[in-house]
Order: C-alpha cells, then sequence, then structure tokens
C-alpha cells in the first residue's frame, strides 16, 4: 500500500548508478546527508523501501556527512536503478 505524501519525506537525491555486485548505488544529493540518517528509495513499479545509512562513500574514502550536489556511494539493501528517488525521511 503506498504512503501518504506526507510520509515520504523530502527529495535529496536521485540514483544515477547501481553497481550489481557489490550492491552500491551512486546517487548524485540534492541536499545534505549523514550517517544515520534514514532514507527512502523510491522507482519503478515496485521498489520502495527505507533503510539506514551505515556509511557512504566519495571516491572510496569513507565519509560522515554529504552536501548537496555531490555525489555519494552507498550501500543500499535492494537492487536498484537509474533514476529512482531517494529521500531523507
Amino acid at each position: 500500500m503506498p504512503k501518504a505524501l506526507s510520509d515520504e519525506g523530502k527529495l535529496i537525491g536521485e540514483v544515477t548508478h547501481y553497481f550489481g555486485k557489490i550492491g552500491v548505488a551512486v546517487i548524485k544529493l540534492k541536499g545534505a546527508l549523514k550517517v544515520g540518517d534514514t532514507i527512502r528509495i523510491v522507482g519503478g513499479e515496485s521498489t520502495d523501501f527505507e533503510q539506514k545509512v551505515e556509511s557512504m562513500e566519495i571516491e572510496h574514502k569513507k565519509i560522515k556527512t554529504a552536501k548537496a550536489k555531490q555525489s555519494i556511494g552507498l550501500k543500499v539493501k535492494k537492487k536498484v536503478r537509474e533514476g529512482y528517488k531517494v529521500y531523507k525521511l
């Protein structure tokens, strides 16, 4: 059952690439994100899940916070595709 718009959080980015073998999404950020935040990824007909940001990287270096306009690598628990939207809850 789809959630109401008020539950979906603030749009903070979009998936630009997905590495299937390692389960990592590259997300181009429109807003700040930090380790510990909860995000929701929505796309396609069946993808809609939430997860906590456990760790993220920029160019293979672990970071704690990322700013708008940065692209980050993030381990995701489900398969995602380019164009999927990322919300901060």
